[in-house]
């Protein structure tokens, strides 16, 4: 499975921002559940948001509850993450993620997922 985030870039705070990831490589996406982590210069790695393919169950970290939406596009085997209110706190290299049979407690653990996609950084300045 190949993952291809982008979307990400330099917006003020308050601003807003939509990244993008789009699978391929899998027959068997209805399995599957993707996420977004992201790690910030010197810190550790954060979940951020995470959905499983089939049903659309999602599930958020408490920092972007109500600021932040995860959805799918089945057709494109696209994943996007909607970023509104956008703070300092928020700049961050933003991955993509996904794996295979994820149960709905784990979702919020890395070593669940078995694919990684590249970064896309997310600058909002103070």
């Amino acid at each position: 499975v190949q993952l291809q985030a982008s979307g990400g870039g330099l917006v003020q705070a308050g601003g807003f921002l939509r990244l993008s990831c789009v699978a391929s490589g899998s027959s068997t996406f209805s399995t599957y559940a993707m996420g977004w982590y992201r790690q910030a210069l010197g810190k550790e790695r954060e979940f951020v948001a995470a959905i499983r393919w089939s049903g659309g169950s999602t599930v958020y970290a408490d920092s972007v509850k109500g600021r932040f939406t995860i959805s799918r596009d089945k057709g494109k085997i696209t994943v996007y993450l909607q970023m509104n209110s956008l703070k300092p706190e928020d700049t961050a290299v933003h991955y993509c993620l996904a794996g295979s049979r994820i149960i709905y407690s784990s979702l919020g653990i890395p070593s669940a997922y078995t694919y990684w996609g590249q970064g896309t950084l997310v600058t909002v300045p103070a």
